[in-house]
């Protein structure tokens, strides 16, 4: 005899893949700062190869790879699973710059001459040394600071949704409404 796992919400793996699509962009830009790196060395470095592009992206779907995984796993709990996704967001959200501005460093030694590969006296550079470092960090704290601000109001709408359920006040009316016709009669169709 085969059991199936009954689900009767999906609003945590709703939520978990809501708060997923930002957490993905930060991490892509985290992820960048660890991983990339120029080819050559010296004076003649050039871009990153596809490789190395790729493992950044790769390394990008780790973050919301977890989140997805706490909203699968939080199914089971049915509408409360959304606080189970909810507190995963908020913890990849205060964990991720912490992380990330630790590469910080890393990442502008590795491209000495900035990202555009030109001296910082050079009147063509678009971009100084440790510049986008700089500008990755802040678009990583952004993004997750809005998407702490997501998770926190997913926790709100749920705790007063909750209070509603338990109040009653989803419960049938029985006093008629003054803008109803039939004066709170039930309607019966055939």
């Amino acid at each position: 005899m085969k059991t199936r796992l009954r689900i009767e919400s999906k609003a945590s793996l709703a939520l978990a893949g809501l708060l997923a699509v930002p957490l993905y962009f930060a991490a892509l830009m985290a992820s960048s700062l660890a991983i990339d790196r120029p080819r050559g060395s010296g004076v003649h470095q050039l871009p990153p190869n596809a490789t190395t592009e790729a493992k950044v992206w790769a390394a990008a779907l780790i973050v919301p790879g977890i989140l997805v995984a706490v909203g699968v796993a939080a199914l089971p709990l049915r509408r409360h699973g959304i606080f189970a996704s909810a507190l995963a967001g908020i913890a990849l959200c205060l964990a991720l710059p912490p992380i990330s501005h630790g590469w910080i460093a890393r990442h502008a030694a590795r491209f000495p001459q900035g990202m555009d590969f030109l001296r910082d006296s050079d009147p063509s550079n678009l971009s100084s040394h440790g510049e986008w470092e700089e500008a990755a960090q802040s678009t990583v704290s952004s993004i997750t600071h809005w998407t702490l601000g997501l998770a926190i109001g997913a926790i709100v709408v749920g705790v007063l949704l909750e209070i509603r359920r338990r109040t009653g006040r989803d419960a049938i009316r029985t006093e008629p409404s003054p803008l109803d016709p039939t004066g709170g009669a039930p309607q019966v169709t055939p």
